[in-house]
Order: structure tokens, then C-alpha cells, then sequence
């Protein structure tokens, strides 16, 4: 059973998502609050799986409280999906280098949230379709810093591996793709995640197009 947070200064909008997600049969909401710092101390009481959070909530926002549960040893288990009412904002990097493992619009299919809460839980990272495109507009409009030394110390496969990590491909489809065990596929992201000192694969994300290692589709 995936354990859920909800953090939402709109009480139909946290409603909503409680409906949907108690319709479930393999994930509950076991807390909710309407701002940044309660979200932070029930997730400290309650240890969920996965905290929905919005962006911008009042008393504190959700930027500030990603920060607050990445720095907390209790919640290193802890997987944060940021939900935002649009298509693309400056909060996104900010919300990918504090720890998201996921970026959503509020608007976005009731199937495809879901299907963000179980691949947060499992150690993936989603974005909106949305999202995902104005990301890659934003890294094609401002190029990448090269981060020539930190690639360096990543072998062959791992570099492969984060490079696939970055197109969004799961550890089951990266195996696939390269013809090795979804194990060993996990252990080589785990491995590149402990080398370039990032906490999740959303950070494997943003190091890969700020390093130059992945550029969007139809550049050079």
C-alpha cells in the first residue's frame, strides 16, 4: 500500500485528490495540510511513500518545504511529486535540483497522477508531457554548463545508463534496451547517483542536461 500525502492550500482540491487516490486499491492519503511547514511535520509523524505538494501554498511554499524533507534524515525514503496549476514555471529546476521526483500540472489526466504516485514510490521520476517539452525548449534556449570532471568519473555504462535515465526510461526498459537484468540496471543508476552525489534520478535528470550528456532532439 502506497502511503500519500497531500499538501494543498485548497481544500476542494485536496478533496479531490483524496477521492481519487483512496479509490485505489494499492495507495491511501494518510495526512493532509494547506501549507509548506505542516506538510513537513506530518510527513516527520506519518512517514508517507509519496507527498503530492503544491508549489506555491501559503505560510510557506513547496520549493521550501522539498528542501526541508531532503535535508531531514527520517524522510530520505520519502518521494515528492510538485504539482503546479501551469504548464511550465521557474519553479521546475528549482523543484528538480531540491529532490522532486516528480513535476505535474494540476489539470493533467486523473490516470496519469496516479500513475506518477507509483512510479514516485518505485523510484522513478515523472513529468507532465507539458513540463517535460518546455524543460527541453528552456535547455535549448540557454545551453548547458559542461560538467566535464563529473562525467569523467562515471564508467561507460553508467554514463549510457544516465543519458537513458534522462529520456525517461525506466530501469526494466533501460535493461531491455541494453540487454542486461533490471537488477544490474538499478545498481549501475544507484552507483552514478552515489558518484555524482544526487538524491534520486530527477537529479541523474537535470545532471545530464546541465552537463551536456543529453540535449533535446533535434540539436547538436
Amino acid at each position: 500500500m502506497i502511503r500519500v500525502l497531500l499538501a494543498d492550500d485548497q481544500p476542494l482540491m485536496r478533496g479531490g485528490f483524496r477521492a481519487l487516490i483512496d479509490a485505489e486499491d494499492d495507495m491511501t492519503v494518510v495526512a493532509e495540510a494547506a501549507d509548506g511547514p505542516t506538510a513537513v511535520r506530518l510527513a516527520a509523524q506519518h512517514h508517507p511513500d509519496v507527498a503530492l505538494l503544491d508549489v506555491e501554498m501559503p505560510g510557506g511554499d513547496g520549493i521550501t518545504a522539498v528542501r526541508a524533507i531532503a535535508a531531514d534524515d527520517r524522510l530520505t525514503a520519502l518521494r515528492v511529486v510538485m504539482l503546479t496549476n501551469y504548464s511550465f514555471d521557474a519553479y521546475v529546476f528549482d523543484a528538480l535540483r531540491a529532490g522532486a521526483a516528480g513535476y505535474l500540472v494540476k489539470d493533467t489526466e486523473p490516470e496519469e497522477l496516479l500513475r506518477c504516485v507509483r512510479a514516485a514510490a518505485a523510484g522513478e521520476t515523472l513529468l507532465s508531457p507539458q513540463i517535460a517539452a518546455k524543460l527541453v525548449a528552456e535547455y535549448v534556449a540557454h545551453p548547458p554548463t559542461r560538467l566535464a570532471g563529473q562525467i569523467d568519473g562515471l564508467t561507460t555504462r553508467e554514463t549510457e545508463i544516465v543519458a537513458l535515465v534522462a529520456r525517461g526510461l525506466t530501469n526494466g526498459e533501460i535493461a531491455d534496451r541494453l540487454y542486461i537484468s533490471p537488477a544490474t540496471a538499478k545498481t549501475h543508476v544507484h552507483r552514478a547517483m552515489m558518484k555524482l552525489a544526487v538524491r534520486d534520478r530527477a537529479g541523474l535528470v537535470v545532471f545530464a542536461y546541465e552537463s551536456g550528456l543529453v540535449q533535446p532532439k533535434g540539436t547538436n
